[in-house]
């Protein structure tokens, strides 16, 4: 008797032991930063070799964005050619790198679609066309894309778009018919559905462009938009309130554009005025905040490179887009956005605070969909 007693002290003891010296793993400051970033690519296939790969592994990037096009070249075949093409990419994105991959598109329907179906995929309505039904019909057409982007591979669609068509000769928005309606409300109920319908197919999706890029009458592709005269901010923040109010979102687009009524100096994706005053604190939205392509004219042409990382950061934005997609193409744009955070950390510009935040509520947000 006295054996068995001493016998399970020891085993206690020795559990004991094991349980105290077991530490959850730190994750590093460089796994925090990289998981910020999400990349655009040239390539219709990768291998262990591949630039792509090497640079996710080793910079522990939280994305990628695929697109058909690529601008700098002026040439098609850019990630994607086809349906078994694309797979495959995707499935090879996930195989040969260690982390948990959002795999993005910009998939609305209409003229914004990277699956087209010349390339053999299935023709989706504009949201113009969609916000003219039923919203249960806006549901069933996106259900047919939800499907197509889960048998894809894909984790996460860049839409649906939530600006009100204010302005319908908006070059970026109206003229491409990216918006469901001139009324809110149908904003809303529209974006719902498509909301819902993507998540029946477990893909994330990421409203825009907050915080309404539906006035504008320039295009911020192409240089800073000013909307200070043409902004109506209880209509177009509408939409986001109520789908907030849903619970119902995984991520929020900013736009690049310019109310200097709200915010003289920055654009939307720069300032803690929309990011956080209004967005978080107005709001009450406590998710993922993405920016728009960090690369875009209205971005690039005003702010330097590592002026506007620092103010996106410091503005509120969890994620940062780099689509190597606009002007030129710079395949070490990855690495070098990452030693502009690691700098701006090391002399104080960016809070480690600020950092921790971000990648918790991307991690968050990436264990709700088991990634």
């Amino acid at each position: 008797m006295k054996k068995q007693i001493f016998v399970s002290l020891i085993i206690l003891i020795i559990a004991f032991i094991f349980i105290i010296n077991i530490k959850p793993k730190e994750i590093s400051l460089d796994q925090k930063i990289g998981e910020m970033l999400i990349l655009g690519f040239r390539g219709t296939e990768v291998n262990s070799s591949s630039k792509i790969i090497k640079d996710i592994n080793d910079y522990h990037l939280g994305g990628v964005i695929l697109f058909d096009y690529d601008v700098p070249s002026k040439t098609s075949g850019r990630n994607i050619e086809s349906k078994e093409q694309t797979k495959k990419l995707i499935s090879d994105l996930k195989k040969l790198t260690n982390s948990n991959l959002l795999v993005a598109v910009d998939a609305e329907g209409g003229y914004v679609n990277r699956l087209k179906p010349k390339y053999g995929f299935i023709d989706i309505k504009s949201a113009l066309e969609m916000g003219k039904e039923n919203p249960s019909e806006t549901f069933n057409e996106a259900s047919l894309l939800g499907k197509e982007l889960k048998e894809l591979g894909f984790n996460l669609n860049f839409a649906p778009v939530v600006d009100v068509n204010i302005n319908e000769n908006n070059p970026v928005i109206g003229n491409l018919e990216r918006s469901f309606s001139n009324d809110p409300n149908q904003v809303y109920t529209h974006a719902s559905s498509f909301i819902d319908a993507m998540h029946e197919y477990n893909i994330m999706t990421a409203i825009k462009h907050f915080p309404g890029h539906g006035s504008s009458e320039s295009d911020s592709h192409l240089g800073l938009t000013d909307v200070t005269n043409t902004y109506n901010k209880e209509i177009e923040l509408l939409p986001y309130k109520k789908l907030i109010e849903e619970n119902n979102l995984d991520m929020i687009m900013t736009a690049h554009i310019m109310n200097r009524n709200i915010d003289p100096e920055n654009p939307a994706t720069l300032s803690s005025i929309f990011l956080k005053d209004i967005l978080r604190n107005e709001l009450k939205y406590n998710g993922v905040i993405v920016s728009d392509d960090m690369q875009m004219g209205a971005i690039v042409d005003n702010f330097g490179f590592e002026e506007s990382i620092i103010k996106a950061i410091n503005a509120g934005c969890d994620l940062l887009i780099f689509s190597n997609n606009n002007q030129e193409y710079d395949e070490n744009i990855g690495e070098k956005a990452i030693k502009i955070i690691k700098e701006a950390i090391i002399s104080g510009q960016i809070s480690e605070e600020r950092i921790n935040e971000s990648y918790n509520r991307i991690i968050k947000l990436k264990e709700n969909y088991n990634l």
